[in-house]
C-alpha cells in the first residue's frame, strides 16, 4: 500500500504566495477587468460624442468622486498591467530571472501602479 499524503482539503486562503504570485495574480486580474470595461468606455465614448449636453454630462461624471476614483482604479490596471508585461518581456530574455531581481521587479510593479495611476488620473481631469 503506498503511502499517499497529499491533503485531501487545499485552503487557497492560507498559501504563502511570494511577491511575484501576487504580482501575477494582479496581472491577471487587472486583464480581464480591463476587457470588462471596454463596453462601458464605449458607452461614455458615445455619450460624449452624442452632442454638447452629452459631453458635458460625461465631463460632469468624470469630475465626480465617483468618476474619479472609476478613472483611478482603469487608470491603475491599465498601469500595472503594462508594467508587468514589461517585467514579464524582460524575463523572457533573461534579464532579471535570478531570485533577488525577479523579487524586486514583482515588488516595483506592484508598488509603482497606484502612485503613477494617481499622477495619470490627477492630470487628465
Amino acid at each position: 500500500m503506498p503511502n499517499n499524503r497529499r491533503p485531501f482539503f487545499l485552503n487557497l486562503l492560507l498559501i504563502k504566495l511570494p511577491v511575484a504570485g501576487y504580482m501575477s495574480i494582479i496581472h491577471r486580474a487587472s486583464g480581464v477587468w480591463m476587457v470588462l470595461a471596454i463596453p462601458c468606455l464605449l458607452w461614455l465614448l458615445q455619450h460624449s460624442l452624442s452632442g454638447p449636453a452629452g459631453f458635458t454630462e460625461i465631463r460632469a461624471w468624470l469630475n465626480s468622486w465617483i468618476g474619479f476614483t472609476g478613472m483611478f482604479l482603469l487608470f491603475w490596471m491599465l498601469i500595472h498591467h503594462l508594467l508587468a508585461g514589461i517585467r514579464y518581456l524582460l524575463l523572457d530574455i533573461d534579464i532579471g530571472i535570478d531570485r533577488p531581481a525577479y523579487q524586486y521587479s514583482a515588488g516595483f510593479v506592484i508598488l509603482a501602479a497606484p502612485p503613477l495611476a494617481l499622477l495619470v488620473t490627477g492630470g487628465l481631469l
